[in-house]
């Protein structure tokens, strides 16, 4: 576990544009993917809802706490119930992170909660799906919030001018790194019997790797990583947690000032939405709608990582030619047609489900590695993790409107078809606020009196 430590006063802080610190802020992209990918997107939703199942009654439904679930729907409504909570959480967390300047052992310390959390699915069996409910809820908890701190050591690390290419080469790091323990868990998943083992087993130990291979490298950030502020004490008589509240209240009264932040922030909480849904929710709609086998899926998604790898740093070149805007909604545009395409998707057909995923691929890292790059921008200075907490609400796998919205759509329906395409009004609503933001004088209004801001 990561503990509290002095900082280094800030004249000793590595500079701006620092190329070893940024290359050690990279790997936690590198390794926090793997619970994106081996757990979020492939492996826990076809299997939790298999657990699910197998407790549900003749209607298919199972009763956490007396409440009636949708056995399919359950692991959507697991998501949703992760970032609900992270609303609570997430802002205090990240307002006590401005005030004391432990962003970084904060960042450390939600790494390995989560990291631990993933590795307990190894005892996830049976039909005890409330016990993945609850390591995962903890899990998506941690990643979040780890996020929250990792994202706001963006603007410290790099310059206004290099943060679209920052940005992307986090994002493509953490897609190389996700594919290649994704990669792994497939040849393991595939050649269960040669190891002596069941797929309930490989699926097991795959989701345990996601949690080991995150907990290991987040090693490097935490090692690279240089705090700019030393760590600041609490007034007598306060408390971390009523400072942060306090601090939080704060900052909702001064974003009125930032009208350009906030509406960039609705149009993301949307779109990003979308993405996230379909990123989190298309193994289990592979499985249970198409009929595909899970090595099929695993390979689609393993696909995916390095095609996005590419995606994600071609969206940051062409940024520099047409701006991190048009560059945003033209990813937009193409993540509608695909998922208005999945309707259409026939039963069993592997090279459909390929071509589309291909397709989400190429965007996939350039509409979140740009997003996040336009938003560092958009932040008053020493404010970084705070409104870095607000942006998570909707970040990778914790988004919760869209997954609580195709969980209902496919509860009353009981299509997952019509579930799919409802998601283009997340689409469609963030592009139309999104024309509406503009990106230049949002950067004006925040970073005004920062000596440092270099305009663009």
């Amino acid at each position: 576990m990561i503990t509290p430590q002095s900082t280094s006063p800030e004249s000793q802080a590595p500079p701006i544009d620092n190329r070893r610190e940024q290359v050690g802020w990279y790997f936690y992209d590198w390794a926090n993917s793997a619970f994106s990918t081996t757990v979020v997107t492939v492996f826990l939703g076809p299997y939790l809802t298999s657990i699910a199942q197998n407790a549900a009654d003749a209607n298919r439904f199972v009763y956490p706490l007396g409440i009636p679930i949708f056995a399919d729907s359950f692991f959507a409504y697991m998501i949703s119930l992760s970032v609900f909570l992270q609303i609570f959480f997430l802002p205090i967390l990240g307002a006590i992170a401005d005030f004391s300047h432990l962003k970084k052992q904060l960042m450390g310390v939600c790494a390995y909660i989560g990291a631990f959390a993933t590795m307990g699915m190894y005892f996830l069996q049976g039909d005890n799906y409330l016990l993945g409910g609850v390591l995962f809820l903890i899990a998506n908890l941690g990643f979040g919030a780890s996020i929250v701190f990792y994202n706001g050591f963006l603007p410290e690390i790099a310059s206004p001018e290099r943060r679209d290419a920052v940005s992307s080469q986090g994002w493509a790091l953490g897609y190389l790194g996700g594919g290649i323990l994704l990669a792994l868990n497939l040849v393991l998943f595939s050649n269960a019997d040669a190891f002596g083992l069941t797929g309930n087993q490989a699926v097991r130990i795959s989701l345990t790797s996601a949690g080991m291979w995150w907990a290991i490298f987040t090693i490097i950030p935490m090692l690279a990583i240089r705090p700019r502020k030393g760590i600041r004490k609490l007034p007598p008589g306060e408390r971390y947690l009523t400072i942060g509240f306090k601090q939080l209240v704060h900052t909702l009264r001064s974003a009125r000032r930032y009208p350009q932040t906030l509406l960039f922030l609705l149009a993301y909480l949307l779109y990003n939405d979308g993405i996230q849904t379909v990123i989190a929710l298309s193994s289990q709609f592979g499985a249970e709608e198409l009929d595909l086998p899970l090595t099929t899926l695993t390979t689609a998604i393993l696909m995916v990582q390095f095609v996005a790898f590419f995606g994600a740093l071609l969206f940051g070149f062409i940024a520099k030619f047409i701006g991190a805007k048009r560059a945003i909604l033209a990813s937009l545009v193409i993540w509608t047609v695909v998922v208005a395409c999945g309707y259409l998707i026939q039963v069993g057909s592997a090279i459909q489900f390929y071509i589309l995923a291909t397709a989400i691929a190429v965007v996939l890292g350039g509409s979140q590695a740009l997003s996040r790059s336009a938003f560092s921008q958009m932040i008053p200075p020493g404010q970084e993790a705070e409104y870095f907490s607000l942006y998570e609400i909707s970040e990778r796998g914790t988004s919760w409107l869209g997954p609580l919205f195709f969980g209902l759509a496919l509860q009353f329906t009981e299509s997952y078809r019509t579930a799919l395409v409802s998601l283009i009004i997340f689409f469609v609503a963030g592009m139309i606020l999104l024309t509406r933001v503009d990106l230049q004088r949002a950067a004006k209004e925040a970073q005004q009196g920062d000596p440092s801001y270099v305009a663009g």
